[in-house]
């Protein structure tokens, strides 16, 4: 079976931020001409996580305050305390909790998605930074 990698940079603000990837992803898919298969969204970092919501201002203002309530920001994390200067400890425990990655089947060269599913990356970290995402299309 085929598989093709694409790169994708974003610049993100951090902060719980969300940015979708729906139509990223989906001209993805469409470059490769792979009729039906697997797509996996991966970031490549800690403290960031790809997932799937109905991406709508309700649901992102409250994945925020879900986050800030469930891993709150806190000088006291040991990784905060062991490197002077971080302040992130809790941006590497979101992400390890969302994960890195997802796999969406598709079919006819279309993303099998339900109609309200979005796919978005979180940027949990403290400040900006550009976040590498990799789209790889397995399929025939």
């Amino acid at each position: 079976m085929p598989v093709k990698t694409i790169q994708v940079s974003l610049q993100m603000t951090g902060d719980s931020r969300i940015e979708n990837m729906t139509k990223t992803v989906e001209e993805a898919v469409a470059g490769t001409n792979l009729q039906a298969g697997l797509v996996t969204v991966f970031v490549k970092h800690t403290t960031a996580s790809v997932m799937i919501i109905e991406d709508e201002p309700g649901i992102r203002s409250d994945t925020k305050t879900f986050w800030d309530q469930a891993i709150p920001a806190d000088p006291h994390w040991q990784h905060n305390a062991r490197n002077p200067g971080e302040d992130n400890g809790h941006s590497h425990l979101r992400g390890q909790l969302q994960g890195p990655s997802l796999t969406i089947p598709f079919s006819r060269g279309a993303l099998l998605l339900g109609t309200w599913q979005q796919i978005v990356l979180i940027d949990f970290d403290t400040r900006a930074r550009t976040r590498e995402v990799i789209i790889q299309v397995l399929g025939e």
